[in-house]
């Protein structure tokens, strides 16, 4: 359980712990080649996968160089040391584009969700618009502020997509 932060309503905490919950589902849910490529991603990315690549090629390049004579030199010419590296580079990088699908894949549905959200609460504001306009007439209060009537009309959203795409067009974005 969360401990209650001042300000922060149970309903909120509540959400909280629920999406927390559902992250954690789905990343148990997740297919065995996500998870390895989401740990080869984490191990690559950090200081320790540096650290442990210039011990390695420090080693390798001052063996081959003749600074370190403890051991023979067995890539004289490092091509070796080059067919590695590239070979490693193809593996992180196809492993850095399966996490950012997966990653790209999450922020949409968490795009979805935030659209449905805010359609909801658009409608829903709409609704008590005209609540609170009917109040206003029975209470013989005026309600013609011009913004407050832009407020009475149900955004369309397909009609928004379609102004920002042509909006794009005519700037050239797309």
């Amino acid at each position: 359980m969360i401990e209650p932060r001042q300000g922060m309503g149970a309903t909120l905490r509540q959400n909280i712990e629920d999406l927390t919950a559902r992250q954690r589902e789905d990343a148990e849910r997740a297919p065995l080649s996500d998870k390895v490529a989401d740990r080869i991603t984490r191990f690559t990315g950090s200081m320790t996968f540096v650290v442990l690549h210039l011990i390695l090629f420090g080693v390798w390049i001052s063996v081959n160089l003749g600074v370190l004579p403890v051991l023979p030199r067995f890539d004289p010419t490092f091509v070796a040391l080059a067919m590695v590296a590239s070979v490693e580079a193809i593996f992180l990088s196809t492993f850095v584009l399966i996490s950012q699908n997966r990653m790209a894949a999450v922020a949409d549905r968490r795009a979805d969700l935030d659209l449905h959200v805010n359609l909801l609460a658009e409608h829903e504001l709409t609704k008590l618009a005209g609540l609170v306009a009917r109040i206003a007439e029975k209470l013989d209060i005026s309600a013609g502020d011009p913004a407050f009537v832009e407020v009475h009309a149900d955004v369309q959203p397909v009609q928004v997509l379609d102004a920002l795409d042509e909006s794009r067009k005519e700037k050239g974005i797309e």
